[in-house]
């Protein structure tokens, strides 16, 4: 059984890297080797409770679990959607800004055949504001801590079912960069949870700073959401644009090799008559070119008093196919989890947050 930690103050150990878990250790007068015996209990065996870390004395495990906890939380709730796709409501120890009330967020599990993809959220809400995405309309209440990210992936009941991450929940992961790093660091880590990096999927909306830090400090694939290629527009659809041009995030990325393993993706909603024209395929090739990427067409799921036209699947068909005969690799992303609201751009726990 998890311990309660939020009630005792403790401070938690899940998101602790294996170097910070021999300073843990050494805090405690325990021996250094005791802090890689704590790491491998939790992100070789995943245990929930300090009692069961067997190989640690008696009197040490005591010692740790008097100032500190393991600091796994399960989910809350859940949704199952028609297509197997499941919703996960996540309790996080990240408060509202001004302390006064404990927040969730929503996970995404996407099982198709041999593959199991978790969808990951990074912060509660969202300060980008794209036009297109209720989690934007949700505002921004908090960062997530990386054990609150981690956390999505330690207590998910389909764990060891995984075979892929992507941070594409609720949140830009450059906003909370030095978390997401963290997180990516551990679940990467030969001392972690030892997963390889292609793996993982990390998007953004293209904050060039942090973007290129990350491009710098991680091996995992990186996922831009570009969604028109033309500057006008695409600040109206994301405010970000304003300051953040799309051409400068291509110009970063092309300073970067992506035709070995490591992978550059765009992703792209189409609405109908308004971003899914031959001219928005010109230019989408003449931005493109020189980069190793894919695009990824997305459909547009309506949400509340936004007023934009889902594009239908012949028109997305002809621009997939001018594109990718223009040498840019395009798919259309399956839309999965809809009845449930957990596609693309639907993630919300504003009521949720209001309740508490």
């Amino acid at each position: 059984m998890a311990e309660a930690c939020s009630e005792t103050k403790k401070e938690v150990l899940l998101g602790k890297t294996t170097a910070e878990l021999k300073e843990v250790a050494k805090s405690l007068g325990m021996p250094n080797f005791t802090g890689g015996q704590i790491s491998r209990w939790i992100y070789e065996k995943g245990v929930t409770s300090i009692d069961e870390m067997t190989n640690l004395s008696k009197a040490n495990r005591e010692r740790l679990a008097a100032a500190y906890c393991i600091g796994s939380m399960p989910p809350i709730d859940c949704q199952k959607s028609i297509d197997g796709t499941i919703k996960y409501l996540f309790p996080v120890r990240t408060t509202s800004e001004n302390g006064s009330r404990h927040l969730f967020v929503e996970t995404v599990f996407i099982p198709d055949k041999d593959r199991a993809t978790l969808c990951v959220s990074c912060q509660v809400g969202c300060k980008m504001n794209c036009l297109f995405c209720q989690t934007g309309k949700q505002g921004f209440e908090g960062h997530l801590t990386t054990a609150d990210i981690l956390n999505q992936i330690y207590s998910l009941p389909e764990r060891e079912r995984l075979t892929n991450i992507v941070f594409m929940g609720q949140g830009e992961p450059m906003d909370n960069l030095d978390n997401v790093l963290h997180a990516t660091h551990i679940l990467t880590s030969e001392q972690g949870v030892a997963w390889s990096p292609k793996r993982i999927t990390v998007s953004s909306v293209g904050i060039i700073d942090k973007l290129k830090r990350f491009l710098d400090e991680s091996q995992c694939h990186v996922a831009i959401s570009m969604h028109s290629p033309l500057h006008r527009q695409r600040a109206e659809l994301m405010p970000v644009e304003r300051s953040q041009h799309l051409t400068d995030v291509v110009a970063l990325l092309k300073q970067y090799d992506f035709t070995h393993q490591r992978r550059c993706s765009f992703e792209y909603i189409c609405f109908a008559g308004l971003n899914d024209t031959m001219e928005h395929g010109r230019e989408i090739v003449k931005l493109l070119k020189g980069l190793e990427c894919r695009v990824n067409l997305i459909r547009f799921h309506p949400i509340p008093n936004i007023d934009l036209p889902g594009a239908d699947e012949k028109r997305m068909e002809s621009l997939r196919d001018y594109l990718t005969s223009h040498g840019v690799y395009t798919t259309i992303r399956a839309s999965r989890g809809q009845d449930i609201y957990a596609a693309c751009g639907l993630l919300s726990t504003a009521k949720k947050n209001e309740k508490e």
